[in-house]
């Protein structure tokens, strides 16, 4: 197919493409098919290292580059993936699986990171003000944090890669870049257009490895890399916060979650039903972010799930290439396994499968849109964070008991509730632990805004106006006054 063929298939390191210097490669397959859709180089430990030598080298002059230059080029990029959205939409689809409709979404929703970080760039501030003594002024500036690793998983693969990099590049930092080797493509597409908008050489390099682990550990131990920035699982994160221990790297870390969703008594239920069809089936359901526990009041309760449950079966479920699809292949075989032992063992302890809850024949990774109620309190679907088109309904009575269950997690990224009750609506959007909360609505999503979660879901925040100073340090200096 023309957009594979037409993507770089080697790692891109200091401005160029290269082979990894073992000369491996590794398959990037389409889940609605299991087919290969082309070979993409395996980066060593070695190759690895050559990259944040790239970085380190370019560091200086980039850090040194006028805002409004760093600027322009994120703007460029941005006009240049909107201009290609149909290519790299379908990109997506071929190597992540979600439906096109899905992906557009996700280009439109990528590129404004780059647009976003454009402005923000001229806009890195400092300040200066009096001693309190009056001896001296005190002067605070604030300069890039150094050269930058930066690790994205697979199931937003555009996006994750420009909310990072935007920010990186509109700071002055340089960056390495390792993708999820499940999606490589979109990656390797998007350090193109950035060449073409004129990224000088070094400020971006990007490695895809099998052997994440043998790779990065070395790059954080080396001393080079100044700040990492995660988005994958908490057990990963807790690993890869140990290694930036050594040499005090700086981290930002977008971890799991466990979604609750609550629909108390007083809601909508159209705008719940709605709002929960977005928190759970967005991606597939493949999103930190997406709805894991839905709570519904009990007195609503059998007339949510119906009306869910009608919605989930009238849903299309195919090769995302396909027209009229909404729901794709989970990312492989193990995603699909996974959210079908979570509905085996909840069905096998009570629960009652409302719609789906069956594998289907035939080749591909697909999951058909499936809702539980009944769920027991020993499931272990409560716990796990699904990745996958599941709902999982409870019920509750009172709202401390709601609020208490959806904080009875280790995660705490984000959370969903609908009422039509605003001083209860605000009252327990407080009261939940979690960093993002969708009041009435099942997207939280937005470059405007900081996205990040609370307790073992993370530290840091991505997007918003806060999201370049995790790349910025504060600097001051001390000027003492003249006679």
């Amino acid at each position: 197919m023309t957009v594979v063929r037409d993507v770089p298939k080697q790692l891109f390191i200091g401005g160029g493409w290269q082979d990894a210097e073992s000369g491996r490669t590794l398959s990037v397959d389409n889940p609605a098919t299991g087919e290969e859709l082309c070979q993409v180089a395996d980066a060593s430990p070695a190759d690895g290292r050559r990259a944040v030598e790239a970085a380190v080298a370019a560091q200086a002059a980039w850090a040194a580059t006028a805002p409004r230059a760093r600027s322009e080029i994120l703007r460029r990029a941005y006009d240049t993936i909107i201009a290609r959205t149909e290519d790299l939409a379908l990109l997506m689809t071929l190597e992540m699986g979600k439906p096109l409709a899905e992906a557009r979404a996700e280009v439109a929703y990528g590129a404004e990171f780059f647009r976003w970080f454009s402005e923000e760039a001229v806009r890195i501030d400092g300040g200066m003000m009096t001693a309190p003594d009056g001896r001296n002024r005190l002067l605070v500036t604030r300069q890039p944090v150094g050269p930058c690793l930066l690790i994205t998983p697979w199931n937003f693969p555009l996006a994750m890669g420009t909310r990072k990099i935007g920010p990186a590049i509109a700071a002055g930092c340089t960056i390495v870049l390792k993708p999820a080797p499940q999606t490589p493509l979109t990656s390797l597409a998007l350090a193109a257009i950035l060449k073409e908008a004129g990224l000088p050489d070094g400020v971006l390099n990007i490695i895809v490895t099998t052997d994440a682990a043998g790779v990065v550990e070395p790059l954080l131990r080396g001393g080079q890399i100044r700040k990492l920035s995660f988005t994958g699982s908490t057990q990963v994160g807790r690993i890869l916060l140990a290694q930036c221990a050594d040499t005090v790297i700086r981290t930002s870390m977008e971890l799991g979650g466990n979604a609750p969703l609550i629909v108390f008594d007083d809601a909508d239920l159209d705008v719940a039903v709605e709002g929960t069809m977005v928190a759970k089936m967005r991606n597939m359901g493949e999103s930190c972010c997406a709805a894991n526990r839905i709570y519904v009041h009990t007195s609503i309760a059998e007339e949510f799930a119906t009306r869910l449950a009608a919605r989930m079966a009238a849903l299309t479920v195919g090769d995302g290439t396909e027209p009229g699809i909404d729901v794709g292949p989970l990312i492989d075989a193990a995603g699909r396994s996974k959210a079908h032992d979570l509905v085996r063992d909840a069905v096998k302890r009570g629960a009652t499968v409302l719609t789906g809850g069956e594998l289907p024949e035939g080749p591909g990774c697909f999951y058909p849109p499936t809702v539980l109620t009944g769920i027991a309190p020993d499931s272990t679907i409560i716990d796990t964070e699904i990745f996958g088109p599941v709902a999982a309904i409870r019920t509750f009575d009172t709202e401390d008991e709601a609020v208490a269950a959806a904080n009875d997690t280790e995660f705490g990224l984000a959370a969903y509730l609908f009422s039509q009750n605003l001083n209860r609506a605000l009252r327990v959007a407080e009261r939940l632990e979690s960093g993002m909360i969708g009041l009435n609505t099942g997207l939280v999503s937005n470059p405007a805004a900081p996205f990040g979660g609370v307790k073992q879901s993370g530290l840091g925040r991505e997007g918003g106006r806060v999201g370049i100073d995790e790349f910025l340090e504060y600097k001051y200096i001390a000027v003492p006054v003249g006679a």
